[in-house]
């Protein structure tokens, strides 16, 4: 009998969206998971923090899983891992040194986390897994090659090809091409940057922006930065030299990865450049601040509304957004900048030519597909018009349109024997939207709710009702939020309580009152009544109680 080697790649987030990157390999049923991010909300999903992928395939098959391989330390590729192992405690979780702290920051147990070094195999089965180190903006980053009998299946991860790029930064070339000559049956490659024209580098190197900024501020400057970004860091670090001014590290959170980084050698910082909480309102403070996972501009946010407990902005203060700029997220940071000049500071953004993040442009993917050598070719990471370009470069190259693989999240490419074959196999996906410290999927209907209350506004009727004599005893009552004014709308209220007393009066019997036929009737025929004369739908809650 002959057995037939069956390999299953999909995608469980990432495709077609900007975060939220888990990609899943399946080998003869056994399941390796690469990377677990979330995705930040957009302006318009009121009150969501961020958004993770639904883990219920995963939970379903658990036993066939070896394990979650992270390819580095940031939000879009292991901010939910947390989340995925509230579902499954015993998982695995295969990180580098770097990555492993960032993990454990976010609430990971280290008992789950197996320390991995690039260049060394992992062993499972007949399948072994090898990290070959990679240039990024955090230290430790490497892409996977997972070896198997049909040929290697390799995941990129973020990378830039910048020779200048050293020690916990370095990138492989040889291994790289190595793996290229053993035989690549399918590339997994970002597709973030592919509608970039050239190569990424230099355009990354961003020192001499910085040390422009602190040469040309008159006050304290204020750095917006991600925490993980250690590269930035490094290049605020490098432009403040002979600045005389001291560096001010706020937050608990940022303190801790910029100490790990000094103890490990990821950071090298000028002695006696660090100040301290007694620095921040000095006129030479550079003071470094970062945000979480939420909203990429909160902090600068909480500072600007005045709930910062250490930070108050001075008219002569320049900003500086060291961070990305989201998409979803341009309103708000225009708005905040608005905000900002109309107290005196002075905003620097970094220039549109050059790049904070450090992704993979069109030179760069071309050069990795000819050091790999791919038999398929599959664009990962990134808006469904960044996959197509990363698809157009890899046939600029002269890979034959039937080998290169663009699908959405859920869609299952399979090979048998080392061949693609198309079975329309389709995995149901969706996402989860996290709110606050809760683990729960807050749901469409809650959006859709916050989305009716942002628009229309609430309207309450409460009433009550005698339990022994059956007769309405207090109300109806009505209260509105950002619905109407109610000093300006007497008539109308007057009119919204004659409607409810007459559907409670019209169900109250001697022996029987039908609650639930009084809420429903008030909530139908006060939304017509409301529509007629407002052409507006508010959220009608009815309270009605016995005493």
């Amino acid at each position: 009998m002959i057995v037939l080697s069956k390999i299953k790649i999909f995608s469980l987030g990432g495709l077609d969206e900007n975060g939220k990157n888990i990609y899943c390999v399946d080998i003869d049923n056994n399941l390796f998971i690469f990377d677990c991010g979330l995705k930040y909300a957009s302006g318009n999903m009121l009150g969501i923090d961020y958004i993770i992928p639904d883990f219920s395939y995963l939970v379903k098959n658990k036993k066939k899983i070896k394990g979650l391989f992270i390819t580095h330390g940031h939000y879009e590729n292991m901010g939910a891992t947390a989340d995925l192992l509230s579902v499954i405690p015993n998982l695995k979780v295969y990180a580098t040194k770097f990555t492993k702290y960032v993990l454990m920051e976010m609430g990971v147990s280290k008992d789950n986390i197996i320390e991995i070094k690039a260049h060394k195999k992992m062993n499972f089965g007949g399948v072994s897994i090898f990290p070959i180190s990679v240039s990024h903006s955090c230290p430790d980053a490497v892409m996977y090659v997972i070896n198997t009998k049909d040929g290697a299946i390799c995941y990129t991860g973020d990378f830039i090809f910048d020779p200048a790029m050293m020690g916990a930064y370095d990138m492989d070339l040889g291994k790289i091409a190595y793996v290229g000559k053993q035989g690549v049956l399918c590339l997994l490659s970002e597709s973030v940057f592919s509608e970039n024209i050239g190569h990424t580098s230099p355009n990354h190197k961003l020192t001499d922006v910085y040390k422009k900024a602190i040469k040309g501020a008159d006050g304290r400057l204020l750095f917006m930065v991600l925490p993980t970004h250690l590269y930035t860091l490094q290049e605020i670090f490098n432009a403040s030299l002979n600045s005389h001014r001291k560096i001010v590290i706020m937050g608990k959170r940022l303190q801790n990865i910029v100490n790990f980084g000094l103890k490990e050698g990821y950071l090298t910082i000028e002695e006696g450049i660090l100040g301290d909480l007694s620095n921040i309102n000095d006129n030479n403070a550079i003071l470094l601040i970062c945000d979480d996972k939420s909203s990429p501009y909160a902090a600068m946010s909480k500072i600007y509304n005045g709930y910062d407990k250490f930070i108050k902005l001075q008219s002569n203060d320049t900003i500086v957004f060291a961070e990305p700029r989201y998409d979803s997220n341009e309103k708000v940071l225009v708005k905040l900048e608005n905000d900002l000049s109309e107290l005196g500071c002075e905003i620097i953004n970094i220039p549109s030519d050059k790049m904070i993040l450090h992704h993979a442009s069109s030179e760069d993917l071309m050069q990795m597909i000819k050091l790999m050598r791919p038999k398929y070719y599959m664009p990962v990471k990134g808006e469904y018009r960044y996959l197509v370009g990363n698809a157009d470069l890899a046939y600029s190259l002269g890979m034959s349109r039937d080998n290169i693989i663009l699908k959405q999240n859920g869609e299952v490419v399979e090979f048998l024997n080392g061949e693609l074959v198309d079975k329309q196999e389709k995995i149901k996906v969706s996402d989860c939207l996290i709110d606050g410290n809760s683990s729960d999927d807050i749901g469409e209907l809650v959006i859709k709710d916050r989305e009716m209350l942002s628009e229309n506004g609430i309207v309450l009727i409460s009433a009550t009702i005698s339990k022994q004599e059956k007769v309405l005893l207090v109300g109806p009552e009505v209260t509105t939020r950002g619905f109407i004014y109610i000093k300006d709308s007497g008539e109308m209220i007057q009119e919204i309580k004659k409607i409810c007393q007459g559907i409670i009066e019209k169900n109250i019997s001697p022996n029987y009152v039908d609650y639930n036929k009084i809420k429903m009737e008030i909530r139908e025929q006060l939304s017509n009544y409301l529509y007629a004369e407002t052409e507006c739908k508010p959220m009608i809650i009815a309270v009605v109680q016995e005493v």
